[in-house]
């Protein structure tokens, strides 16, 4: 199923896809924040950093297939099959935007 993303979460899965981590972090603003694994990544070079590792320690597709709105974020859930413990998955990916740049991202099972 094809969805319409809104920009900075299209780039965001792009980038990601692309397994570009300087790309990722230009879709955040410069104190957003990532909660990921029970971890949490400050700022935009934490982020860069967090990205960055994630795509040098597994290889994996996403394949967003719905999006939702719950009160001020934008939940996108997508397909994720790579090489980590528990593939495939359908993750949960909770999306609070600010002046076209991402202020938060929450992945969840």
């Amino acid at each position: 199923m094809d969805i319409r993303l809104p920009g900075p979460i299209a780039a965001y899965f792009e980038a990601d896809g692309n397994r570009n981590a300087d790309a990722v972090a230009e879709c955040f603003s410069e104190d957003a924040v990532v909660k990921d694994e029970q971890n949490v990544h400050a700022g935009r070079t934490a982020i860069r950093r967090w990205k960055a590792e994630a795509s040098t320690k597994y290889s994996y597709t996403v394949e967003p297939f719905t999006i939702e709105v719950e009160g001020n974020r934008k939940v996108v859930t997508g397909h994720v099959v790579g090489n980590f413990p528990g593939s495939p998955v359908d993750l949960r990916y909770f999306f609070r935007l600010t002046d076209e740049k991402i202020a938060e991202l929450e992945i969840l099972p």
